[in-house]
């Protein structure tokens, strides 16, 4: 069973996630917090698989929240999904950066919210290609000089390989028909070097491919 932590100030919201995903035989609500704070408290005592955070809140709000969650070693297994009202609010390029790994809209298609839920425990990609590449793109156009390549030592030829085409927004299918190789061989390379660079997720992979300079603005086609 997938738990699920609900963190957003409208109650009608809230409302309308609990139904949908309590009828999935698979995911349950663990939760229901109204603000930041209350969030914070349920997810420490409930330890979840995912929390829906909604990006404004009061007395905290969802970006401080998430981080905190994100930088807590003991939560390294709660997945933090940002809700926000508009497909490029200006907060969901932070809270990638941040550690949460991905966000919806609060209008997605029910389908796609479940897909999401499932995919984000799974440790796939949760942002789609066409989301990916906007984040992407956001992040390209606030780019400053690369960070130190060290951590990057760690890494294999291919897995660098791999890396800069995640960083450009490639799923794991469009990797393996690049490379000539298995999508179930692209998944791994992918796995295996989020886990040498202490990446959470996909959308952390992508920032890292930046940040080191793996992967330059002006590179997207």
């Amino acid at each position: 069973m997938i738990r699920v932590v609900l963190a957003d100030d409208q109650s009608l919201v809230r409302a309308g996630f609990r139904a949908l995903l309590d009828a999935q035989p698979d995911i349950g609500v663990a939760g229901e917090a109204a603000d930041g704070e209350e969030a914070l408290r349920l997810i420490r005592e409930l330890r979840p698989d995912v929390v829906l955070m909604d990006i404004r809140m009061p007395a905290l709000d969802g970006l401080a929240a998430t981080r905190r969650v994100t930088g807590d070693p003991d939560l390294a297994g709660v997945k933090v999904v940002m809700l926000t009202t508009f497909e490029l609010d200006e907060y969901v390029f932070e809270a990638i950066r941040s550690g949460a790994s991905g966000f919806l809209v609060k209008d997605t298609e029910p389908g796609e919210l479940l897909r999401a839920v499932r995919a984000v425990v799974d440790g796939d990609a949760l942002l789609s290609p066409s989301v990916t590449r906007r984040l992407i793109a956001e992040f390209a156009a606030r780019s400053k000089e690369p960070a130190a390549a060290e951590a990057l030592s760690e890494l294999t030829e291919r897995e660098r390989e791999v890396m800069a085409l995640v960083g450009l927004g490639l799923t794991n299918d469009e990797i393996a028909r690049r490379l000539v190789v298995s999508p179930l061989t692209a998944k791994t390379h992918v796995s295996r070097t989020m886990v040498k660079l202490g990446a959470r997720d996909r959308a952390q992979l992508v920032v890292l491919a930046y940040e080191s300079g793996l992967v330059r603005p002006g590179w997207l086609g």
